[in-house]
């Protein structure tokens, strides 16, 4: 399976509400269709550019799906395994939020922030929150231990996010014991902000 494309940034160009990024490989012309908040995050036009890809093949055309990060790609992925959900709805989720938003809401099945995305109405982000907080829950059960200070029912969200995010049972488990002493947390606080810390946390360890 096409993991990641590595090249040259040759520009970005818009097809109707199609993002699709030009990059050369191996002096190839590449067609990638991208979210449109990656534009901004792209470099020059003749520097080198990676992106974390995802190969749909159908009888008529291949298409690549390019992302920031594995985790965006792997998100992606996982949205499309969703009944009635096809790639450009996926795409148009994670262009209307950012990676750990869009986690979040699903795994606290926060439907009023999925239905914020054009195309998204009440009863698809039911399904997706449903669906994919189920697969979430069963990876989080293979790895959960309690961390004291922490409610288990918070922990369950900031955990199931963080490994949707990427990140392995160890480094959760090294986060979670690091943000659970800091002195600015509370059973109260809100979880994004749990997640937020733990993913500093992470970004410098």
């Amino acid at each position: 399976m096409l993991s990641y494309l590595k090249g040259t940034m040759v520009g970005v160009q818009r097809q109707g509400n199609r993002t699709l990024l030009i990059l050369e490989v191996n002096q190839v012309g590449c067609e990638v269709q991208i979210p449109s908040r990656l534009v901004a995050e792209l470099p020059e036009v003749g520097e080198p550019v990676q992106v974390f890809a995802h190969l749909q093949v159908r009888e008529d055309q291949w298409v690549v799906y390019g992302f920031a990060s594995s985790a965006a790609r792997d998100l992606f992925r996982q949205l499309i395994s969703v009944s009635g959900i096809g790639a450009q709805l996926a795409i148009a989720l994670l262009d209307t939020l950012a990676l750990p938003d869009l986690v979040q809401a699903i795994v606290t099945s926060n439907h009023q922030v999925l239905a914020k995305t054009p195309g998204v109405g009440k009863k698809t982000a039911e399904r997706i929150a449903l669906e994919l907080r189920t697969k979430l829950a069963q990876w989080q059960e293979r790895a959960f231990t309690p961390t004291p200070g922490i409610p288990p029912q918070l922990q369950e969200d900031i955990e199931m996010t963080l490994f949707a995010l990427g990140y392995n049972a160890q480094e959760v488990m090294n986060a979670l014991a690091a943000v659970g002493r800091d002195p600015n947390l509370s059973p109260d606080t809100d979880a994004g902000e749990w997640i937020k810390r733990a993913i500093a946390w992470l970004s410098h360890n």
